[in-house]
């Protein structure tokens, strides 16, 4: 029954065609990076949030500008996306009858380099401001941020009940491929690959090789330009290059490691780390002002410090434990992702509204 069963996950020797275990281990390595490094820059922006704090407001799109230079670095050299070259996978054009003889090194055909930059960066970027759209639609159904007859609330109501249907029809999209993948019914595990054009194949003894001579001879055949124009270009292309090298160098040591990040702080394991990691409740930072005379906190526990009038729907924020309504830190955590007292990194999700007992 096993050896009946083994053709589904493992490729025979002459096919070059990855097993199930090898595209899908590739496709969780970035799907890991991205929140490891997110936790990352939260420590930074919450130990120094001014310094830091921007890296956090614009996480998403420093993440999705360092990742283009990074796919675009792989694809143009190794025919590859990150992933895919650590786990020793090439891109080749579907009916490309020379495919499987062209070395890596030659790259993507221009169609299928741009549509595989194209779906490697921007559908992730656009699949995880959807997700926050929707997670702060949410919220404002929830707390009736707008008024009940107005059409926007019917619009957008409309639209958080047809979410789920939406993601699941494409989380099914993916898995019946990869199910038809398993069964030796389609070319490419992700219907994103094959509206790219291409398929993946293992990297060869003759690609390694290819890939080496490349490298060192681009490195020997580096000619010093002669006009302006030639300078900046040649500046410019090493500057990207560098970039994108750094970037490659440094997650390949590292990937380890942001793959521990992600599972230590998975939901799975936040209760291990609770009791692993307990300590006292810290003291309100040492570096604010609470003189009479402060701008920032009013003289009356009941006044919310940010409209200054006393407090409708108390909301705390639970970065830094100051309570405002829940209107204004709303609005304010929404469009600055900050505390307005700490400066502390927040997100939505962090407040927490309270409730008295005679409510």
């Amino acid at each position: 029954m096993a050896e009946h069963g083994a053709h589904l996950t493992a490729a025979s020797a002459s096919d070059d065609r990855p097993s199930i275990f090898e595209v899908v281990a590739q496709d969780s390595l970035m799907s890991a990076v991205r929140p490891a490094l997110q936790h990352v820059v939260k420590v930074l922006a919450e130990s120094n949030p001014g310094r830091y704090g921007f890296l956090w407001r614009w996480f998403d799109e420093i993440y999705t500008l360092l990742d283009l230079l990074l796919q675009q670095h792989f694809l143009s050299r190794c025919s590859a996306s990150f992933s895919e070259n650590f786990y020793g996978l090439k891109r080749i054009a579907v009916g490309d009858s020379k495919g499987l003889h062209q070395l890596a090194s030659t790259g993507l055909p221009k169609k299928q380099h741009w549509k595989s930059l194209l779906f490697l960066v921007l559908v992730p970027y656009l699949k995880t401001k959807l997700e926050k759209l929707v997670s702060s639609l949410r919220e404002e159904d929830e707390y009736s941020i707008h008024p009940p007859s107005s059409s926007w609330k019917r619009f957008y109501r409309a639209f958080l009940a047809a979410y789920p249907f939406v993601n699941m029809a494409w989380e099914g999209w993916f898995l019946s491929q990869q199910l038809c993948y398993i069964l030796g019914k389609a070319q490419h595990h992700s219907p994103l690959l094959g509206l790219a054009g291409v398929r993946l194949v293992r990297l060869t003894a003759e690609d390694i090789q290819a890939l080496e001579q490349k490298l060192a001879v681009a490195t020997a055949s580096q000619q010093p330009a002669h006009s302006i124009k030639e300078q900046v270009q040649s500046a410019v292309k090493k500057a990207l290059g560098g970039v994108a090298l750094s970037l490659s160098t440094s997650l390949s040591v590292g990937v380890f490691f942001l793959q521990f990040l992600d599972w230590w702080y998975s939901s799975e394991n936040q209760e291990t780390i609770k009791s692993l990691t307990a300590l006292p409740t810290p003291p309100p930072p040492v570096h604010l002002d609470y003189g009479t005379g402060s701008p920032l906190l009013p003289k009356l526990k009941t006044v919310c410090p940010l409209c200054r009038k006393i407090r409708a729907n108390d909301t705390v924020l639970s970065t830094s434990g100051f309570v405002f309504c829940y209107r204004c830190v709303y609005t304010y955590v929404k469009s600055h992702q900050r505390c307005p007292i700490t400066g502390y990194a927040t997100e939505l999700q962090h407040l927490v509204k309270l409730y008295s007992p005679e409510s």
